[in-house]
């Protein structure tokens, strides 16, 4: 990490300006005249910034700007926040929308994918455009918030569908928007009686940590459960100003996790994830989920094989602390959400035996218990009766809750099949006809 007064562009800031994340975000660079300021970059490199930016415009905090080693393009910061001509480069199977958001959007800048849980976009500014965004259609359009009527659409589809019990807060990155104007979200959402927890997903911590002020803190603070989720991508984004933001977060009552994503030439090293994962836990910052990078369009070079994740897993599990160890998470396209998957522990089962292997490839057999092997509520319960809402009854859950006998595939020439045929014999057409 530079002296930002070692770089001539900042030599005359006062360092009030400079913690000061109001002028952080006036001063962002978003050019490559200043970029070239701050690090040093060929002709060949003007050029493809330049090209790239049609596609996402680039926007780096000068705080973030001074972790960039200044002439070295394969450094992990850099890589993250400078724009190259591979994002031009598109696949034929990468999408604008890769993770389906607009497939579950009831209104526009909300998401309900999962039963008890919405996604509600305040703005499509963030104080960096990451280089692997995989929202990239959206952010940087306007570098505006949204209008309250648009947002308060969002809040009344909440108010109105009572399954809701979390509401994520994101953009664009939330944290761009006012203490007051984020408290007003946060206020009407907090009216809602069925709404239980409110989350943030901002990456100011890492990028902008100065956004994390006693005010903002004192504010959020109001308003318990409140948690928030960052992204950290390599150590080297753990800076003492960095570890000051996530630990005035922690101290206020508001748990931190981390989301990283898995970069090739940023963090595709299981050396660089365990110290990583290790550091984050010592600032309270939990590791939460590993994703691999999605198929948004022109990220192709960003992405490692799943095999890279599952080898940085196997690193992990047994080899440090449970708590450091996250989830590798594939965000399935067309909407089908997050997906957990990690190398595989469980080697044979059987109604009387599993047999498991652990991290050191030993192999153990785990006994199942005798007599009845269906398990029941306990005798006491009365959960079930008194919360049926939190009943399971979609998707594998709901199969294993005995609500449903078989789930078919949307689309398959099975389902048409049994359609034809219901339509024809007029059946009830549920899989227990079968």
């Amino acid at each position: 990490m530079r002296r930002y007064k070692d770089i001539p562009l900042w030599k005359n800031v006062s360092p009030k300006q400079w913690t000061d994340w109001k002028w952080q975000v006036r001063n962002r660079i978003m050019d490559v005249d200043t970029l070239a300021q701050v690090i040093n970059l060929t002709d060949e490199e003007e050029k493809e910034i330049r090209d790239s930016m049609k596609y996402l415009r680039m926007a780096i905090t000068p705080y973030y700007a001074t972790l960039m080693d200044p002439d070295d393009p394969h450094d992990p910061v850099r890589r993250q926040a400078v724009p190259t001509s591979n994002e031009v480069q598109i696949k034929k199977y990468e999408m604008l929308d890769s993770v389906g958001e607009t497939v579950d959007s009831p209104h526009e800048g909300l998401t309900h994918r999962y039963p008890d849980r919405v996604l509600l976009l305040l703005t499509d500014q963030c104080s960096m455009y990451c280089r692997h965004c995989c929202r990239r259609r959206i952010v940087g359009q306007t570098d505006h918030q949204r209008s309250w009527e648009e947002i308060k659409e969002g809040i009344d589809y909440i108010r109105e569908t009572p399954e809701v019990r979390d509401v994520l807060l994101s953009g664009g990155d939330p944290l761009m928007v006012s203490d007051e104007f984020l408290e007003k979200v946060i206020r009407e959402v907090r009216k809602i009686k069925h709404v239980q927890i409110v989350r943030l997903g901002s990456r100011t911590p890492v990028v902008l940590p100065y956004r994390i002020t006693p005010s903002l803190v004192k504010m959020l603070r109001k308003y318990h459960p409140v948690w928030l989720n960052t992204h950290f991508n390599h150590p080297k984004e753990i800076t003492p100003v960095s570890k000051r933001a996530v630990e005035t977060l922690v101290d206020a009552g508001i748990p931190v996790g981390n989301q990283t994503v898995l970069l090739k030439g940023v963090n595709d090293c299981v050396t660089i994830m365990k110290k990583l994962c290790q550091d984050l836990t010592s600032i309270r910052c939990r590791p939460y989920y590993i994703y691999q990078c999605d198929i948004a369009r022109g990220l192709e070079h960003f992405r490692t094989s799943t095999a890279k994740g599952f080898e940085i897993i196997e690193s992990l599990r047994g080899h440090t602390s449970g708590f450091a160890v996250p989830e590798f998470i594939i965000d399935a396209p067309t909407g089908g959400g997050k997906i957990p998957i990690s190398p595989n522990y469980v080697i044979s089962m059987s109604d009387k035996m599993i047999v498991l292997r652990n991290y050191e490839g030993g192999i153990f057999s785990f006994p199942e218990p005798e007599g009845d092997r269906t398990s029941v509520c306990p005798p006491s319960c009365k959960m079930c009766k008194q919360y049926p809402e939190l009943e399971s009854k979609e998707g594998v859950a709901g199969v294993l809750a005995g609500k449903k006998m078989c789930l078919i595939p949307e689309g398959s020439l099975r389902e048409a099949r049994r359609k034809a045929y219901h339509k024809e014999s007029k059946h009830s057409g549920k899989c227990h006809d079968f």
